[in-house]
């Protein structure tokens, strides 16, 4: 048996032996709770997931609150949260399985709640030439800032297709996630790669004058992709999800997560996850081209073992 499952393994008996955690409609007079959860780059996905959920909660459960700090990205979430300077990070889903499988059973970073289930697409002009992944070849295409989730995930889409992203295309590093839209639409990149329904390039670039197609990869390479990389998952973007898209998208992509700092206090977690289950409808409205947050996802998502032991007694007791 991998080392990894071994750990992951002994890990679970202690999700199973831990106590049920207090929930936050037990004990309605409870203090004020702040966390700080870090997120992103400006005009990215998990600054706009970040504002919304610290918003929705703000209505459904005003004793919490959410302090959001603007951060790289996952490589730099991560780090935040093992030295912790961060109670919570976004992670995106490549990165937060290789992290919590690669840890030991000490003090480690756990898995707090699901962000949303994100299908990878290349979204170019409607005008564009491009038709398939294998239409890049040779051209400028954005990938993501240097240390977002969604930059390996487009790696990874695009080694499935047989394409080499430092070599075939000619890749482009953004220092914030929002520059990419822009450049789509000047012509400085052919395409940009993202994922999520209601990310925020994806808008951008969709509802510009002129318009977008979305690009996923073939069936083959979806295969591929799934091969090389167990922690994504075969998605369908259904047709008129995007301005003017009439036709559904076959493509891969991955959960991203909130995640704990080590040793995040178990009372504080039990509220939040409580709290964001009650949000789930405040959020909806908040993020309205994404499905809502759901910690039951968590179940389907990623080993109990990985979950903290708060999350996974709110889990059992549902």
């Amino acid at each position: 048996m991998p080392k990894h499952w071994l750990i992951i393994a002994a890990a679970f008996v202690g999700v199973l032996a831990a106590p049920a955690a207090v929930r936050a409609e037990d004990s309605p007079d409870q203090a004020p709770l702040h966390l700080v959860l870090a997120t992103a780059t400006p005009g990215g996905g998990f600054p706009a997931y970040g504002a919304a959920l610290a918003a929705a909660i703000r209505e459904t459960s005003p004793d919490i609150a959410l302090e959001l700090r603007a951060s790289k990205g996952s490589t730099e979430n991560l780090i935040l949260l093992r030295q912790g300077q961060v109670d919570l990070g976004l992670v995106q889903g490549e990165y937060a399985y290789e992290a919590l499988a690669g840890q030991g059973v000490a003090q480690v970073i756990t898995v707090i709640a699901p962000v949303y289930a994100a299908p990878g697409l290349f979204v170019v002009r409607a005008d564009s030439p491009v038709r398939s992944l294998d239409d890049l070849r040779g051209r400028p295409v954005a990938l993501g800032t240097r240390s977002s989730g969604l930059t390996a995930m487009g790696r990874t889409v695009l080694r499935g297709a047989r394409i080499d992203p430092d070599r075939d295309i000619q890749p482009i590093l953004l220092d914030h996630a929002g520059d990419g839209p822009a450049m789509v639409r000047d012509g400085r990149a052919a395409a940009l790669f993202g994922g999520g329904t209601g990310w925020p390039g994806f808008r951008a670039v969709a509802e510009a004058p002129g318009g977008a197609r979305f690009l996923g990869p073939s069936t083959p390479a979806i295969d591929a992709i799934l091969t090389e990389s167990p922690s994504l998952r075969r998605m369908t973007v259904p047709a008129g999800t995007f301005p003017g898209q009439d036709a559904a998208i076959e493509t891969v992509g991955s959960w991203s997560f909130i995640l704990g700092k080590p040793g995040l206090d178990p009372a504080a977690v039990a509220r939040l996850v409580a709290a964001i289950d009650r949000a789930r409808p405040a959020l909806a409205r908040h993020l309205p081209h994404e499905r809502p947050s759901d910690p039951r996802d968590l179940g389907a998502a990623v080993p109990a073992a990985w979950l903290h032991p708060a999350t996974a007694a709110f889990l059992r007791g549902r």
